[in-house]
């Protein structure tokens, strides 16, 4: 790529920056979205001291980076902040216990039924027109990108502050701070007010380890998207849309490089998210924690997107009564939460059944669980237990992925019927590329998170030339493997 070829690229982006267009994201792993971050970045440094100047920039950022992604449907989020900032404040200062607990209900209903019109309408009026044979025809809906999101944080806040967990604010503007902070609004992580306000209160010293170590996050988080994910997704696409032309080798082969590419693609962007909001000086926790290490399905449940599995126990499976309803209520619970896990992902039957089948899988475990501990903590005991978790992981995958259940059930049968491992090298003689990433993916998976740290650490204490070198080592990988125009994060459409 020559100079002017880079200075063109460079007008462009600024120019789609500052344009008007609607409904297109910006997202973290575009050239668009950094060059508008240098700036932002400059301006934030000079004003992050001063709590109100700060907040005020940041939130007018964070709207317009959601407006980019909307267009004026970017409202609904500062309207709906508004009712559920006043109605906390209400329940905090009611004596009334019908009354606190009318506010509580009156904002889930109103939080969940604005989700409900945009994500879930055209979902039931197609299932009351298959069990009723009817053609009422879809609405014209635009699903907002990020709303399953914001709500569940919304909802976070006002059962926390009904509970007496944490206080409300009676500042609006931190309140819509929080629930329109930019590196959270289009796909998580899922924050927690008692975590987030704190941070904003406080006199926030950016340590070197928090640049830097956002940085790093930032890294890992493009190579995981822009160069793995993007690039495996081609074949996975093709396979997963018309699997009867392709071997049951090659199905199995996309199965289990979609279970990398959805790795891939939703820790990448947690790891730009958490990384953006570590450089501005705010925790956001961990979302991911190598899942594909787990031994049991609950393992990977408390390491795979951890702010939503935690959120699901704690507003869903608990007030449901957990495990303290008997054995019976126990597993009605654990399936009926990962139902609304499913549905929540998305508004389709397959969603349903993935969740579902989790659950069950959950529910299983804890039927087997006497026996189980009494297997010993072996080499080979664990080996297998990983194997069987992750079969049955990335096998669930394919309902996650498949278009409709008779797609999703023709790959199985066709990789069932038509699998010869025969197609092995010649497979990895036509992709080597490809099996080299999938290879590294897992490869990432067999190191322990001590290990992993120290690299961290060991890059957030290197020499500035090693991070600028590491950087155009990245920034090459992206322009190497890069796949046409920018993909969007798969975790958009939730």
């Amino acid at each position: 790529m020559t100079s002017m070829e880079i200075l063109n690229n460079i007008l462009t982006s600024l120019q789609s920056v500052f344009s008007l267009q609607t409904r297109e994201p910006i997202l973290f792993s575009s050239g668009t979205f950094w060059i508008m971050f240098i700036v932002f970045i400059s301006v934030y440094s000079l004003i992050r001291r001063q709590k109100v100047q700060m907040m005020l920039y940041v939130t007018a950022f964070s709207l317009y980076f959601y407006y980019r992604a909307n267009g004026f449907m970017f409202l609904i989020l500062p309207g709906t902040a508004f009712i559920d900032w006043a109605l906390a404040i209400l329940i905090h200062k009611s004596q009334s216990q019908w009354k606190r607990r009318f506010y509580l209900i009156y904002s889930i209903c109103l939080s969940t039924g604005i989700l409900f019109s945009f994500k879930y309408s055209n979902f039931f009026l197609e299932t009351w027109n298959n069990l009723l044979a009817n053609n009422l025809q879809p609405f014209d809906i635009f699903l907002p990108i990020g709303i399953s999101f914001y709500t569940f944080q919304t909802i976070s806040y006002i059962t926390d502050v009904y509970r007496g967990k944490i206080k409300p604010t009676n500042s609006f503007l931190q309140y819509l701070f929080y629930l329109s902070f930019f590196p959270l609004i289009l796909a998580g992580p899922i924050m927690r007010a008692d975590k987030f306000f704190p941070q904003i209160q406080s006199k926030r010293y950016i340590s070197k380890e928090m640049i830097y170590g956002g940085l790093w996050l930032i890294i890992i988080g493009i190579i995981k998207k822009a160069v793995f994910a993007d690039y495996i997704a081609q074949y996975n696409n093709w396979v997963f849309d018309t699997p009867l032309q392709y071997s049951g080798f090659e199905g199995v082969m996309a199965v289990i490089g979609y279970s990398a590419q959805i790795y891939c693609d939703f820790s990448g962007y947690s790891d730009m998210s958490i990384g953006i909001a570590s450089v501005m000086g705010f925790d956001l926790g961990k979302n991911f924690c190598l899942p594909y290490q787990s031994t049991n399905l609950q393992e990977f449940w408390r390491r795979w997107h951890i702010s939503l599995s935690t959120w699901m126990r704690d507003y869903i499976y608990i007030p449901l009564g957990g495990n303290r309803k008997g054995r019976f209520r126990t597993y009605l619970n654990n399936i009926t939460t990962m139902l609304i896990a499913g549905l929540w992902h998305g508004a389709s039957w397959m969603f349903i059944i993935w969740g579902g089948l989790h659950g069950i899988g959950l529910v299983l475990q804890k039927l087997n669980k006497p026996w189980l501990n009494r297997l010993p903590n072996t080499p080979v005991v664990n080996f297998f237990s990983w194997l069987l978790t992750f079969s049955f992981v990335s096998f669930l995958w394919i309902f996650f992925r498949a278009e409709n259940l008779q797609q999703g059930i023709l790959l199985i049968k066709h990789i069932a019927q038509d699998f010869d491992l025969a197609h092995c090298l010649p497979f990895f003689q036509a992709r080597t590329t490809w099996c080299i990433f999938i290879f590294l993916i897992y490869l990432f998976h067999c190191i322990r998170i001590q290990q992993y740290e120290k690299v961290k650490t060991y890059f957030i204490n290197a020499p500035w030339i090693v991070k600028v070198i590491i950087f155009t080592i990245t920034v090459q990988l992206v322009i190497q493997f890069q796949s046409g125009n920018v993909q969007p994060f798969i975790y958009f459409q939730f």
